[in-house]
C-alpha cells in the first residue's frame, strides 16, 4: 500500500557556521503537567489556551532542532487520556475525574502535533505515586485510592502504590499496553520516583507485605528493589510484545551510589542514592537488556563540590556502554539557583560540550520545556549557534532489528521562491521518517540533513514542504525513508529540473 507524507511547514536558516553534532542525537524536553509545572498552564483555561500553549512549546524547541518531547500522561494514580483504569488527571481538567466535552482525546492531539513536527512522543508515568498529598477528598471513586485501599502505603506528606504487590505490577501492564497499542507512542518513559525519597523519621509500611511475598534468606532492601526489578522487566515485555518498535527508558536521580558506600560508585556526597533510597538499580536493567535508554538526571553544575556535573556524567558513561545513554540537564536552574555557576549563561553549553565528548553519550534532555521559553535568550541563542543548528535523527530503539526499507518514489518536486515542495510515496509497514538530505557531490552519498519529517501510521496522502535558505541548498538533494527501527532506504535523487 502506498503511503504519502505530510508536514506543516518548517524554518531552516543554514547559513551560520555550526558546531560539529553526531548523525544521531537524542534533543529531548521534559514536559511536566504534575502541579502544572509546564502544561496546562492553569487547568481552567479554555481548551483553546491549552492547545495554544502546548503548540507553543512544541514550537519553541522545533526551531531548536529537539527531536523529543517527553510528555507527562500519568502524575499520581491519573491520566491525561481517556481510560477505565484510571480518572482523568485534575492538573488538565481541573477536576479528577472530570473530562473536558470539547477535547475529547487530548493525548492523540498531543502526539499528531508532536509528529507534524517531526519529533518522537515519549508518554511518561510516574508508576508508584498514587496522590500529591494527603487530601484524599477531591479523589474520585474511579481512583485506585478508593478503589483499591489495600494498595496503599501512607508516607510522608503522600500515598503510594505498594510495589510489593503483584496486583499493582499486573494493573500497571495492562495501563502500558493500552498506551502502546492504543495511541501511537514512540517510547514509554519513567523518572526517578520509585520508592519514594527517604522522610527522615518516616517508616514505609511494607513490612507485612515483605512477610507475605519475601524470599528466605532476602533483606527487605533487596526485595524491595527486586519489586522495582519485577516492574521493569514486565514493563519491558508488554511493549515489546506488542510494538517491538517502541522503545522504553527510564530517567534515575543522577547518583547510582556514592564511592564512600560502594567502591564502584561515583565520586560524590549526594545525600539520597537511588540504589540504596529509592531501591532502584538502572545498572542491572541496562544489564539485562529491559532498557532501550537511560536518562540519569545530572542537575548540578559541572564542578559542583558534592555532586560534580562532570564526575556524575564520566561515570555514567565508563558505567553504562551497552545502552543509549541521554544525560538529563537542568536548565530549570539557570539564573534560578545558590550556586553561581548558574547563573552565568554558558553553564548549559558546557554540560553539553562535555556529553559530546564522551564515546558514549548519545544526547540530553532538559527539565523542563517552560525553562527556557521566553527567557535566557542568550543561553538559547548559544544553543542555536553552536549545538542545535541543524537537526538530526534519533537513535533508533537498542533492539534494532535489521530489516530492508525501500526506496521511496518521488511524486513531485516544486520550488517557489524559497519554498520547496516534496512529494513522496513509500510503501514500508513500518515507517518513521522521511529525511531530506543535501548530498556528498562526489559520492552522492547522503551529507547534511536539512529536513525532517515524521510518517504516522494513520498517515497517507501529503506533501513536504519547507522553507529554506536559498543559498544554501545545492541542486543535489535527495529523499530517504528511515523505519521505525531505524534502518534507512537508499537514496532518491530529487528532479533537479524544477529547482533550477
Amino acid at each position: 500500500m502506498k503511503r504519502f507524507l505530510y508536514i506543516l511547514p518548517i524554518v531552516f536558516c543554514l547559513s551560520c557556521a555550526v558546531t560539529k553534532a553526531p548523525k544521531e542525537e537524542f534533543r529531548g524536553v521534559w514536559i511536566a503537567t504534575v502541579a502544572n509545572i509546564d502544561w496546562p498552564k492553569n487547568p481552567s483555561d479554555d481548551v483553546k489556551k491549552k492547545k495554544s500553549d502546548f503548540i507553543a512549546l512544541l514550537d519553541f524547541y522545533q526551531e531548536l532542532n529537539f527531536n523529543a518531547a517527553i510528555v507527562q500522561v500519568r502524575t499520581a494514580g491519573d491520566a491525561l487520556y481517556q481510560t477505565d483504569l484510571a480518572p482523568w488527571s485534575r492538573y488538565l481538567t481541573g477536576k479528577d475525574g472530570k473530562a473536558l466535552e470539547d477535547f475529547p482525546d487530548p493525548l492523540q492531539w498531543m502526539i499528531a502535533e508532536t509528529h507534524k513536527r517531526g519529533m518522537e512522543f515519549h508518554a511518561w508515568l510516574n508508576p508508584y505515586r498514587a496522590t500529591i498529598d494527603l487530601d484524599t477528598t477531591s479523589l474520585s471513586k474511579q481512583h485506585d485510592f478508593h478503589q483499591h485501599p489495600d494498595w496503599m502505603v501512607k508516607y510522608g506528606k503522600k500515598y503510594y502504590y505498594n510495589p510489593g504487590l503483584p496486583e499493582v505490577r499486573q494493573k500497571f501492564s495492562k495501563i502500558i499496553e493500552e498506551l502502546v497499542t492504543g495511541y501511537e507512542v514512540d517510547a514509554i518513559h519513567f523518572d526517578d520516583y520509585f520508592y519514594p525519597y527517604k522522610v527522615k523519621g518516616e517508616v514505609f509500611k511494607d513490612s507485612a507485605t515483605f512477610a507475605t511475598y519475601g524470599l528466605p534468606n532476602q533483606n527487605i532492601e533487596d526485595w524491595r528493589r527486586s519489586n522495582v526489578d519485577s516492574l521493569v522487566k514486565d514493563v519491558h515485555h508488554t511493549i515489546k510484545k506488542n510494538k517491538p518498535w517502541v522503545q522504553f527508558g527510564i530517567s534515575p536521580f543522577g547518583v547510582w551510589k556514592n564511592k564512600s558506600t560502594d567502591p564502584r560508585g561515583s565520586d560524590t556526597q549526594a545525600g539520597q542514592t537511588t540504589y540504596e533510597d529509592l531501591y532502584a538499580d538502572p545498572l542491572l536493567w541496562v544489564e539485562k537488556g529491559w532498557l532501550d535508554y537511560l536518562a540519569p538526571q545530572v542537575y548540578w553544575s559541572m564542578d559542583y563540590p558534592v555532586a560534580s556535573h562532570k564526575k556524575i556524567t564520566t561515570w555514567w558513561a565508563n558505567t553504562t556502554p551497552n545502552t543509549h545513554l541521554y544525560i538529563g540537564n537542568g536548565t530549570y536552574k539557570i539564573k534560578n539557583n545558590p550556586d553561581k555557576a548558574w547563573k552565568r549563561n554558558n553553564e548549559i553549553p558546557k554540560q553539553l560540550a562535555f556529553s559530546r565528548q564522551q564515546n558514549n553519550i548519545n544526547g540530553n534532555i532538559f527539565f523542563s520545556a517552560k525553562s527556557l521559553v521566553g527567557q535566557h535568550e542568550k543561553v538559547t541563542q548559544k544553543l542555536q549557534k553552536k549545538f542545535y543548528k541543524l537537526p538530526v535523527q534519533n537513535p533508533g530503539p537498542l533492539n534494532h532489528i535489521k530489516r530492508t526499507v525501500a526506496i521511496p518514489a518521488v511524486e513531485s518536486v516544486q520550488k517557489h521562491g524559497n519554498q520547496l515542495k516534496v512529494c513522496v510515496s513509500h510503501s514500508d509497514s513500518i515507517p518513521r521518517y522521511v529525511l531530506l538530505y543535501e548530498l556528498n557531490p562526489k559520492t552522492k552519498e547522503p551529507k547534511t540533513l536539512i529536513g525532517t519529517a515524521y510518517l504516522s501510521e494513520s498517515q497517507d496522502l501529503g506533501c513536504l514542504q519547507i522553507e529554506f535558505d536559498r543559498k544554501y541548498i545545492k541542486k543535489n538533494m535527495a529523499v530517504v525513508v528511515r523505519d521505525a527501527y531505524g534502518n534507512q532506504s537508499s537514496a532518491q535523487l530529487l528532479d533537479q529540473n524544477p529547482m533550477d
